[in-house]
């Protein structure tokens, strides 16, 4: 049966992270191995008022087929946010509602890669994005990572292998939880506006900032060469499955008319309950509401890490998102871990999918937003027993 199927889905790994998740939902163990947003701040009673107005109030356009680009007052919500936010001038004309900002990233492989196109991406790399463009048989050119955003020289170097595009995630990077500085912004930016490639910039964690001023995207230094992504998960709920893509007029058609041919439009009824409660409620409270939650998860996990793990272990100290990044010693597998882990109740991702050319065999993400402070303390010290075994102090 094998030969039924394209070549391309042979050479598209399946999400490590959903096939971990299937593993870990015991209810007695404590994961920090997915990137789940935390429920208990979810605005249900809101949502729920919301939803019950807009079908009473405007049933049949709210269950009806809708343009592709998306709601009107919904894009015009996120035009008038970037301006707020960012500063960006920004037209709702280049505004497309979609499917989370994970759809955005299946676009722009529709619309940018042929099989075999070189493509840049950070590493480690947003997991999502790897497994997205592998289906279009991108030719990863992998841009390391550092402290303060990527190795300058790396993204040098992808300009001259003619990459089409620079995909990166300048804001609390899943999965490392590194922010980039503002110097290294300017730096990308000039690299990529004396080429001919684009940047798609994934703003799914911009909202979720713990410390430090409002960094700027870069697609203020280079608009005409931004593709920049936005999710509604982050800041409102996953389960709307709301996002959108900011881009420049000629891209956008192309993505307009890939989004025709993937599912004509993003649901209407969830577009038109997500504007009205924009409109009625203040959003900032609420992202106040999850900064705050998250900030103190962050820093519970951080100090039970300081606590419990080896001295050879290293990890990164988000400001921002959802992630701390984790090293372990050289030659310290993080699949054993894993593995060991589990024995304990205890969920990691190992970081070896984070890597599209091998590599990150010593590293793991871990996830702070899902767990109560009991579950971040008792996991963490379950998880340095494991640590113990296969690291010196």
């Amino acid at each position: 049966m094998s030969s039924l199927f394209a070549e391309r889905m042979g050479k598209t790994p399946r999400s490590f992270i959903r096939e971990t998740l299937k593993v870990t939902e015991c209810p007695d163990i404590i994961s920090f191995a997915g990137g789940l947003p935390n429920p208990t701040v979810f605005p249900v009673r809101e949502l729920a008022e919301v939803a019950k107005d807009v079908i009473s109030d405007e049933g049949a356009a709210a269950l009806q087929y809708a343009t592709t680009e998306g709601y009107l007052p919904l894009r015009e919500w996120v035009a008038d946010r970037y301006a707020h936010r960012y500063g960006l001038s920004v037209s709702p004309d280049e505004i497309l509602i979609t499917h989370g900002s994970q759809q955005c990233l299946d676009l722009c492989g529709k619309v940018f890669i042929d099989k075999g196109t070189p493509v840049a991406i950070e590493e480690p790399g947003y997991l999502g994005a790897i497994q997205a463009f592998s289906l279009y048989e991108a030719d990863f050119v992998p841009i390391k990572l550092e402290y303060d955003g990527p190795v300058i020289d790396d993204v040098r170097d992808s300009m001259e292998k003619k990459c089409r595009f620079f995909y990166g995630v300048p804001n609390s990077q899943n999965p490392s939880g590194v922010t980039w500085s503002e110097t290294k912004r300017r730096e990308v930016a000039g690299i990529i506006g004396s080429s001919d490639s684009m940047f798609i910039e994934d703003d799914a964690y911009g909202e979720i900032r713990f410390a430090g001023d409002i960094p700027t995207p870069v697609k203020k230094y280079i608009p005409d060469q931004v593709v920049m992504n936005g999710s509604f998960s982050k800041i409102i709920t996953p389960g709307m499955r709301m996002g959108w893509v900011c881009a420049p007029k000629e891209v956008m058609t192309q993505l307009v008319t890939a989004k025709q041919a993937t599912d004509l439009h993003s649901s209407i009824l969830a577009q038109r309950i997500i504007s009205r409660y924009l409109s009625e409620y203040p959003i900032d409270s609420y992202i106040r509401k999850i900064t705050e939650t998250y900030q103190k998860q962050c820093e519970c996990m951080l100090n039970a890490i300081k606590k419990e793990f080896p001295d050879s272990v290293s990890y990164t100290i988000p400001d921002g998102g959802m992630f701390i990044w984790v090293t372990l010693p050289d030659g310290c597998s993080s699949l054993e871990v894993f593995n060991k882990a589990l024995e304990k109740k205890i969920a990691v991702l190992p970081g070896i999918p984070f890597y599209t050319h091998g590599g990150g065999e010593n590293t793991m993400r871990l996830n702070f937003s899902n767990s109560s402070f009991d579950q971040i303390e008792e996991g963490i010290r379950r998880l340095s027993e494991v640590l113990k075994t296969f690291t010196s102090t």
